[in-house]
């Protein structure tokens, strides 16, 4: 498969913005807990878990991209955003290409099919079987 032009929403070059609700949402988990999270969940799948993009500068978010929806209607823990649509609210969640000058983004996970993401149910029990994610609080940072 020729993942680049199989996967329309991966820009070409660099980093681009993509309105969550309309080929994905996101959960983001930052720093070190968002790395974390993401090895657990590559463990839990065989080393597959489905597109996960890391950020390395600022707060060093890590982006999680699961179906449309698929985050709704299930509590998430302290530490955990979720970046959806909904009326009068919208997010947009970071994607660099697949190849060349991307940084501060990278594919930690890179995608592997059109239709293939982070199995939110997945991603919420690797949560649950890792203990409670927490943002730092001002005196930790």
């Amino acid at each position: 498969m020729d993942t680049q032009s199989d996967l329309k929403w991966i820009p070409t070059t660099g980093i681009q913005l993509r309105k969550a609700g309309v080929q994905f949402d996101a959960v983001r988990v930052d720093g070190d807990e968002g790395r974390d999270l993401a090895d657990r969940l590559a463990r839990m799948t065989g080393g597959a878990p489905g597109p996960v993009v890391e950020e390395a500068t600022g707060s060093r978010a890590v982006y999680f991209l699961v179906p449309v929806g698929s985050t709704l209607h299930r509590p998430w823990p302290p530490g955990v955003t979720r970046l959806t649509a909904g009326p009068n609210h919208m997010s947009y969640i970071p994607v660099p290409a697949l190849n060349g000058q991307t940084w501060p983004l990278s594919w930690r996970y890179r995608p592997t099919a059109p239709d293939r993401f982070v199995h939110a149910l997945l991603l919420r029990a690797a949560v649950e079987g890792w203990g409670e994610v927490r943002r730092p609080g001002p005196d930790q940072e």
